[in-house]
């Protein structure tokens, strides 16, 4: 068992399958309701989010990666298998969850959970709130009791059906859809332990059933009874041209359930002290969304609300959410019956409060306040995701993070002419001791400090070659602050190179790091620059440089650069003056 579950199980005691029956009872009880809506709002039968919930649920618990993981449908997906629903039908959306776990399963398997990191926070918060938006005004109809509506993947033309059918609005289903908003306010302070959400749904059911009997819409009347027996396995109709139409919308499927499920084990991470295993959590994930499909149930992953409650409820191993599926599945054979007589405005306060939930406001408003690059990115991925789709929005938030990157990063770099300072005890070279009447003729030396990336290679090229436009003899770099170069870097630089030799000129590099060095090696830049030519420190180069000048155009030179042109400026006969130059000239680490 150990080898199969990575030994989370080991030690297990009969105390921890007693806090693990607790907190999967509870959790189970909050996931029934949930389960419910969210299916509805993916446009799918109540009776399949119940059957994600059961099977999903067990599977992601048993080969995730997160000891706490509760793993189910979730709200942000909804967008997404409503489009799915709409567009290809609810056999077709069976198909994509498969793929989708195909891919998740993949994306595990060659280790690419680490990659999820890289998606800009700005990003996540963007289309997260932006789904919160969807699923809120998409729950407008039902707490209004509007009817005649057709449902759209287009934002605008849903919110135009509510202003056509607006006249349609039903005072009984906004009355109780109230009492149900009501009693999940209230509830968790009267009852703290209690969910909330099922507390208002019995109680506005229970009022909805004796005083509006017939007169507002149940999930029976608009989706037929609940049979409370356990799913049985359905192929779905795998054929190549449905898979190739469904593999955008699975890899979206795919993605995005791979982005929940790892930050809810991180959320989880944060609230144990305890580490997860990325790979092995997309390879749970994977594995449930291709078994559960097989029961018609929709998509699942990680649900974070539910992982924290988990956690909070005191579950001690993967067994609370095992548990939990259990709780679901025996809640399905025994009350679906009762269930068919939920309003469908009952179930409208419980989406709306997730929507407000998963909204990340605070965030967002902090996001907006920094008024920096990401506030850009998280309006325009919240925009795009509200108004026109999922896919395109993190397309081209991802793009735009990528570009204010990249132009952040060319503004880091630093290319600055610097010489020795003579106050100094040790000579450091700075930019400020460089003045028109303070520089070498013959010997320019350049900090680079920043990446030499495809952003920044262009201005590092111009700002060296525009600076050396009087050919001095020798050009010192020092790159000991440059962290890596690309290739487009390097082909810069390798023009910087070339240009200098073919003017006869010396180029010296110093304080280059070794895997910048490795870097060199690899590309032929630094055979080109020549083994001899780099050196570990700025003083070390300049002495050398100093022996390769022409020392006659230092006669009468009133700059001295370096302490050594005191003598070198002198007006000495030209032979002596070569002759002399070994002595002269003393290494000194600057």
């Amino acid at each position: 068992m150990r080898g199969l579950f990575t030994g989370r199980f080991q030690g297990y005691s009969l105390e921890h399958f007693q806090k693990d029956l607790l907190s999967g009872v509870i959790v189970g009880v909050i996931a029934i309701p949930l389960a419910m809506a969210f299916a509805i709002a993916s446009g799918v039968k109540p009776e399949y989010g119940i059957y994600t919930t059961c099977i999903a649920g067990i599977l992601i618990s048993l080969f995730g990666g997160s000891k706490y993981q509760i793993g189910g449908p979730t709200g942000a997906f909804i967008p997404i298998l409503l489009g799915v629903v709409i567009t290809y039908g609810y056999e077709n959306l069976l198909l994509a969850g498969l793929l989708a776990g195909i891919m998740l399963c993949l994306m595990g398997i060659f280790r690419l959970g680490s990659l999820i990191k890289f998606i800009p926070r700005p990003v996540t918060i963007g289309f997260t709130s932006g789904i919160a938006v969807i699923i809120f005004t998409g729950q407008i109809a039902n707490f209004l009791g509007l009817t005649g509506l057709k449902q759209h993947e287009e934002f605008l033309a849903n919110i135009d059906e509510i202003i056509i059918h607006i006249n349609t609005i039903n005072l009984y289903s906004v009355c109780t859809a109230l009492l149900c908003f009501f009693v999940i306010l209230v509830t968790p302070r009267l009852l703290p332990k209690v969910p909330g959400s099922l507390i208002g749904l019995i109680v506005s059911s229970v009022v909805a059933t004796i005083f509006f009997s017939g007169r507002v819409s149940t999930i029976g009347t608009a989706f037929g009874a609940i049979p409370s027996t356990i799913p049985y396995i359905h192929m779905p109709d795998i054929t190549w041209d449905h898979s190739k139409q469904l593999i955008a919308p699975a890899f979206v499927i795919a993605i995005l359930g791979g982005i929940e499920s790892l930050l809810s084990a991180v959320v989880a991470d944060g609230m144990t002290n305890s580490k997860h295993n990325s790979n092995r959590e997309l390879i749970g994930q994977g594995i449930a969304n291709i078994i559960t499909p097989l029961f018609g149930g929709i998509p699942a992953t990680g649900a974070i609300a539910r992982t924290a409650t988990n956690i909070k409820s005191g579950a001690a191993s993967p067994m609370s959410g095992v548990i939990h599926g259990v709780v679901v599945l025996l809640t399905l054979l025994l009350l679906a019956p009762y269930a068919s007589h939920i309003p469908l405005a009952s179930m409208a306060p419980v989406l709306m409060l997730v929507a407000w939930n998963m909204s990340e406001r605070k965030h967002f408003l902090h996001v907006l306040k920094t008024k920096t690059g990401d506030s850009l990115v998280l309006l325009v991925t919240f925009f795009f995701t509200v108004f026109t789709s999922l896919t395109t929005a993190v397309e081209i938030g991802l793009v735009l993070a990528v570009i204010l990157f990249a132009k952040q990063m060319s503004e880091m770099l630093v290319i600055a002419k610097v010489l020795p300072d003579h106050t100094q005890k040790h000579e450091k070279v700075l930019p400020h001791v460089v003045n028109e009447t303070h520089d070498c003729p013959q010997i320019s030396i350049y900090t680079i400090e920043g990446p030499l990336f495809f952003g920044a290679a262009q201005t590092f090229e111009q700002n060296i070659m525009g600076t050396i436009h009087y050919k001095p003899k020798v050009l010192i770099l020092r790159m000991g602050k440059v962290p890596f170069i690309d290739t487009t870097g390097e082909a810069y630089f390798r023009n910087i190179v070339q240009h200098f030799k073919q003017q006869g000129g010396l180029l010296l590099v110093s304080g280059m790091g070794p895997r910048l060095k490795t870097e060199l090696e690899k590309n032929g830049l630094y055979n080109e620059i020549e083994k001899d030519h780099f050196f570990d420190h700025t003083g070390e180069a300049i002495s050398y440089a100093l022996g390769q000048i022409e020392v006659n155009k230092c006669a009468g030179c009133k700059h001295f650069a370096f302490r050594e042109c005191a003598q070198l400026s002198q007006p000495l006969e030209t032979e002596k003056k070569i002759n002399s130059k070994q002595n002269i000239l003393e290494p000194v680490k600057r």
